[in-house]
């Protein structure tokens, strides 16, 4: 079944809220970068294009992530313990900041690149050190002997922090460090019950099946429950992707890791996501909500479903056609006062063109209509826009449902 594009906007007046107050350190949750198809079933993850990372090197060894409105240090600072981590995040100089800090685990966990293996990250903008582990700030709330870190396999876990090699272990645990553009708001409650048997996550705004499906399913069952999944009087519901479900967990509890507003009468189960685990077609990544881990498993196990909707996303179908013809460009670069972005086109239906200057803020999202097959243009008007670097990705959806990127970089002159 064929899904429709949904941006969800929760309005949750007088209805219950569960789930003490949440700081907002990320602006959206970022796609898991799965970009390949393992089966005819719809609904996996690579049908499905969720604020899809895009990366912008500043040149001066640091990355902006424009989907969480982070900025993450390019090369890591290396193997080293934890507490020497902290240490040497609170020291740091770098990019002419100095307010950087280790991620928490959520944070680290979404720079990763579910369609990358050793590491699962785009080596195209992080240097690759060949870490094993790479450290966040948070500690196991049952065992202060182990911390949560994410994987080079694209997963996330606690760890002992006895196992990395200046600890005297065996295994590589790097540092790298993150900052804020701005001090992250406060949200009163992280969840509301919208009293229809869906719950709402109001860091990410996605929309939660409440109760469980009754029974364990396969992987290509639960992709199906899913997607023919009637609630709430919406039918747009999915399997969610391993970033979605990871979410969800609530690394300040235990057996079980989540929130009571999910596990009420259930206790731990195991969770199946729409993510098939890179260059293994027969397992997939699941959540066990023992701890909140993520790992992966073979398909044909049964496991728990539990369903979500919300946020844009574009069911991708066949990406058999291309409907982004050419490379983009802008001209004239340098440019002063006006900046024309050029882009070819094939099948189009819808072009978003999104620009974002040097800090990492969006300055310009503009929907581009009339757009014919062939060579298209766009002239921004930027007269009252500060110089430096300007960064614009311009996504296509096609005729097929097909999706296609490209994106660049100019700079302003005045």
């Amino acid at each position: 079944m064929n899904k429709f594009i949904a941006i969800v906007c929760a309005v949750m007046i007088g209805l219950p809220a569960y789930g003490q107050s949440v700081v907002k350190t990320m602006k959206h949750l970022p796609d898991t970068g799965d970009t390949t198809g393992y089966t005819a079933t719809f609904g996996e993850d690579n049908d499905f294009s969720i604020f899809l990372p895009f990366f912008i090197d500043n040149g001066n060894g640091t990355i902006t992530d424009t989907v969480t409105g982070l900025m993450w240090q390019k090369s890591d600072g290396g193997e080293m313990s934890v507490d020497n981590a902290r240490l040497y995040c609170g020291s740091l100089t770098l990019g002419g900041y100095t307010n950087w800090r280790l991620p928490n685990a959520r944070e680290a966990f979404s720079i990763l690149n579910l369609n990358r293996l050793n590491p699962a990250l785009d080596t195209n903008f992080f240097t690759n050190s060949h870490a094993d582990y790479w450290w966040s700030g948070d500690m196991d709330v049952t065992d202060t002997t182990k911390i949560w870190v994410t994987n080079a396999g694209g997963g996330i876990g606690n760890h002992p922090r006895s196992e990395t090699i200046s600890a005297g272990g065996v295994k590589s645990f790097h540092v790298r460090a993150v900052r804020d553009f701005t001090l992250p708001p406060l949200l009163p409650q992280h969840y509301t019950d919208n009293g229809n048997g869906t719950i709402t996550d109001n860091l990410t705004l996605l929309v939660w099946q409440k109760l469980l499906a009754p029974d364990t399913l396969i992987w290509d069952q639960a992709l199906t429950y899913a997607d023919t999944l009637t609630l709430a009087g919406y039918n747009d519901w999915r399997l969610p992707n391993i970033k979605e479900l990871q979410s969800i967990a609530d690394l300040a509890a235990s057996n079980p890791a989540m929130n009571p507003i999910f596990t009420v009468g259930s206790g731990v189960k195991y969770y199946w996501s729409s993510t098939t685990q890179f260059n293994n077609g027969a397992n997939a990544w699941y959540l066990n909500s023992l701890n909140g881990i993520t790992t992966y498993i073979p398909k044909t196990r049964n496991l728990y479903t539990l369903c979500v909707r919300g946020n844009a996303f574009v069911p991708t179908g066949i990406r058999s056609v291309s409907c982004l013809t050419s490379n983009s460009f802008a001209f004239p670069n340098p440019a002063d006062n006006y900046v024309t972005i050029c882009f070819s086109l094939h099948k189009a239906k819808t072009v978003k063109l999104v620009i974002i200057n040097f800090l990492g803020i969006e300055v310009l999202e503009q929907r581009i209509t009339e757009c014919t097959d062939g060579l298209n243009q766009y002239v921004w008007e930027a007269k009252n826009m500060p110089e430096g670097n300007y960064f614009y990705s311009i996504e296509v959806i096609g005729n097929d449902q097909t999706l296609q990127t490209s994106s660049g970089k100019f700079l302003l002159v005045k």
